[in-house]
């Protein structure tokens, strides 16, 4: 009986044995298992922020690129308008050129020159105004027509000082003013 009870016993121990060894592999499944649970949870969480900051990001570049358009669209609308607006002063200084008070504009013109660079001048201006400036700046008038929108160029006799007075030179220098006001 002693072997019938040592067989009997070593199988109780394997038994034991077994068991722990079974209980201790469960146990380590249970822990792989949540152990994969919690890296896919942590890996969801992560792609979910790298997602909902990669749409944030494309949200306002998005945004930033629309805003960029609209005050591109608006500088574009101001120039066209501002263009516009340059052409409608231009057509009306042209018909200004037409009108009596243009000879007496070309008048005090001379006058602000001689004031400023002497009455030893040359004169010259448009084909169109030739025949008033011949008989407003008499000998100082150079029959060399100038492409302006009208007024005069007068220089010193020697050419060393120059004085710009045609409306294309005033609207130039005053171009920011100008801007301004048609901007309003």
């Amino acid at each position: 009986m002693s072997l019938d009870r040592l067989v009997a016993e070593i199988e109780a121990r394997g038994k034991e044995e077994l068991a722990r060894e079974e209980a201790r592999a469960q146990a380590e499944r249970a822990r792989h298992l949540a152990e994969r649970e919690k890296r896919i949870g942590q890996l969801r969480h992560d792609l979910e922020q790298s997602a909902a900051a990669d749409a944030q990001r494309e949200r306002a570049q998005r945004v930033a690129a629309a805003k960029l358009q609209a005050r591109k669209l608006l500088y574009e609308a101001r120039e066209q308008r501002m263009a516009e607006s340059l052409g409608a002063t231009r057509q009306l200084l042209k018909e200004f050129t037409e009108s009596d008070e243009y000879k007496e504009l070309l008048k005090r013109m001379l006058a602000a020159a001689q004031a400023q660079l002497g009455k030893d001048l040359k004169v010259s201006g448009r084909a169109e105004d030739a025949p008033v400036l011949k008989s407003v700046a008499g000998r100082a008038f150079v029959a060399t027509p100038l492409e302006v929108l009208g007024g005069m160029v007068a220089e010193t006799a020697d050419g060393a000082r120059r004085l710009n007075l045609t409306f294309d030179e005033l609207l130039r220098l005053r171009e920011d003013r100008v801007r301004d006001l048609l901007g309003r």
